[in-house]
């Protein structure tokens, strides 16, 4: 049985919100005569709604997409990589990944399409495992390379366990804090 868990240990702590980026068309010719301005104005104000758009909404897609990969690798590396029989994760911590793994996408030529993720897992100081590994669009050549570091979550309850005790209970819980570095794979000719 596979049990992978998603836990609000952390509710009392509240992480950035993503918000929505709105776009208003400007273009609009520029005019001396007040009247002319003041209809603009009044039609602009009608047209407020239909104007704006939602720029994350493609990115929300693509937050939510990566996301939903995170799990199915984390569970994948679960039995695979990490031998445990329980993975805890903070409720939106996939999310969050997700959102700056796109964020840090946006300046690429390919965007998150060129994109290839490796997951590492740090249970000691300076003692990274690769657990998975996502290439983002198979067809797609790889232009940046993240690379995700999740740790344990040393606050909790089960730090206190005695060593034997761990063993016996295979469960690993995930802090809230991560690393990202990103890699490029080209660069920029300056000439």
């Amino acid at each position: 049985m596979e049990v992978l868990t998603v836990q609000n240990q952390f509710a009392d702590q509240h992480y950035g919100d993503i918000t929505a980026t709105r776009i208003r068309n400007w273009s609009r010719s520029l005019s001396n005569n007040a009247q002319e301005q003041q209809q603009n104005h009044q039609h602009e104000t009608l047209q407020t709604e239909e104007e704006q758009y939602d720029c994350d909404s493609v990115d929300a897609a693509a937050v939510n997409e990566l996301s939903q990969r995170l799990l199915t690798e984390l569970r994948a590396a679960k039995t695979r990589n990490l031998t445990c029989t329980e993975v805890s994760l903070p409720t939106d911590l996939t999310q969050r990944i997700a959102s700056d793994i796109v964020r840090v996408s946006e300046r690429e030529p390919c965007g998150i399409r060129g994109c290839t993720v490796f997951v590492e897992y740090e249970e000691e100081a300076n003692n990274l495992k690769r657990i998975a590994k996502l290439k983002l669009d198979p067809e797609m050549v790889s232009t940046f390379e993240v690379y995700l570091t999740l740790r344990q979550d040393k606050r909790g309850w089960t730090a206190l366990l005695p060593q034997f005790i761990k063993g016996l209970s295979r469960t690993i819980t995930i802090s809230p804090d991560y690393s990202i570095v990103k890699r490029k794979l080209y660069s920029h000719d300056s000439n």
